[in-house]
């Protein structure tokens, strides 16, 4: 192809292609059949339109109230609930003590008093030892003229702190300390109830086989009196102890270490045994700092499983609260931030036992009068069955304005 067909070729071209712009340029679209297209390189450029805005011309006003809905309490109606046990005897139910104490009986969890009453409020008792033992300063500060007499030192317990209970811990039965006879045991616990008139618990030493033999005769003097045997293990001659507690008429604590299934299988055996009502759960109580989310997280289960129904985890729950003392915190010189340990023992005692009061317990054995006295007026205001909640106006619950 010479020069002269090229440059005509060229033109034919770029005629063909303007005609093809101009076309397509009065159109919206464009169908072509048949045709075919060689294109080196091919660019779409597409305009996007413009897009339209409406401002406004005027700012939309602010809320003026919280939008307005119905609240209903969440109530959980549980298919069982806790046995109630009597504490004490009094003259016409065969004892001698000037009054009975109750505990258990609820149907929902601690202080729910939104779904049902609150039976029996806890009973606190005041622990009384048969012999002078270490105790930390504040303890012993209070207790300094009776700490080696324990009839003086129930009967202070209930004339001067009003004590609605007495634990009384036979510790100088332990072979290892005084070793003292179930004999001479037993003496001291009378004497201890001709010297107060409410209800008594009696706990051994802790080493198996001599609490037997003192509960043995414990049990037989204060027959009739139905006193709370503190308590009976897993370790121990299981069928023995029910069989003295379910002869002279008493009630027992099963303890157990931390464990639900130890104490199941404890409470398996002395059902077969004992009358239910006759027997308090103790899972171990762990003090502050050492152990009190543990104690606390198996008394919560225990409580909970027996509302749902486990009938093995339906007894009320004791608390060894006087462990609190356990805590070197509580009675040892520490640095000025800590505080005076003239108040910090006693607020140890007392938050332990307030911890645990909302995990379910029942019964607590304290110590220090004034973790006691703050414990007890606690316990008051929660249980006062003369005030009414207003429950048309939950804000008033937690505003500042509440009357």
């Amino acid at each position: 192809m010479n020069m002269t067909e090229t440059k005509k070729e060229n033109k034919l071209k770029i005629d063909l292609g303007t005609d093809l712009l101009e076309t397509l340029s009065k159109f919206q679209e464009l169908e072509l059949t048949d045709v075919e297209l060689e294109v080196g390189e091919l660019e779409l450029w597409i305009q996007p339109g413009v897009a339209t805005v409406k401002i406004p011309t005027k700012t939309p006003s602010k809320p003026t109230k919280i939008l307005e809905t119905e609240f209903k309490i969440p109530i959980i109606n549980y298919p069982a609930q806790v046995l109630e046990v009597n504490l004490g005897a009094t003259k016409s139910q065969g004892g001698t003590r000037s009054t009975s104490l109750k505990i258990g009986g609820e149907t929902t969890l601690p202080f729910y008093r939104f779904e049902s009453k609150m039976p029996n409020p806890p009973v606190i008792s005041f622990d009384v030892f048969d012999m002078k033992i270490p105790l930390a300063k504040p303890v012993k500060t209070e207790l300094s003229d009776v700490l080696e007499d324990p009839s003086a030192w129930a009967k202070l317990s209930v004339d001067k702190f009003g004590a609605q209970m007495v634990n009384l811990h036979l510790v100088s039965t332990d072979p290892l300390i005084k070793d003292t006879s179930p004999k001479q045991a037993a003496k001291t616990v009378e004497d201890v109830l001709q010297a107060v008139d409410v209800p008594l618990a009696v706990g051994g030493c802790g080493a198996p086989e001599k609490d037997l033999k003192v509960f043995e005769k414990v049990a037989e003097v204060a027959q009739g009196e139905r006193i709370l045997i503190n308590s009976v293990t897993l370790d121990m001659n299981v069928e023995k102890t029910a069989e003295l507690v379910k002869k002279y008429g008493h009630i027992v604590i099963a303890f157990t270490s931390m464990n639900l299934e130890d104490a199941k299988e404890l409470n398996r055996k002395l059902f077969a045994l004992l009358p239910r009502d006759r027997i308090v759960i103790d899972t171990t109580t762990a003090a502050l700092g050492y152990g009190l989310d543990y104690a606390f997280t198996v008394m919560e289960r225990a409580r909970i499983a027996g509302l749902m129904g486990d009938d093995q985890l339906q007894n009320p729950l004791a608390s060894g609260t006087t462990n609190a003392w356990a805590a070197r915190e509580a009675w040892m010189k520490m640095p000025p931030e800590w505080g005076p340990r003239e108040l910090r023992g006693p607020i140890w005692e007392t938050v332990t036992a307030l911890t645990l009061m909302l995990a379910g317990v029942n019964y607590f054995m304290m110590m220090h009068p004034s973790a006691v006295k703050t414990v007890r007026e606690i316990i008051e205001n929660l249980t006062n069955t003369t005030e009414t909640f207003d429950t048309d106006n939950y804000g008033n619950w937690i505003s500042m304005n509440a009357q």
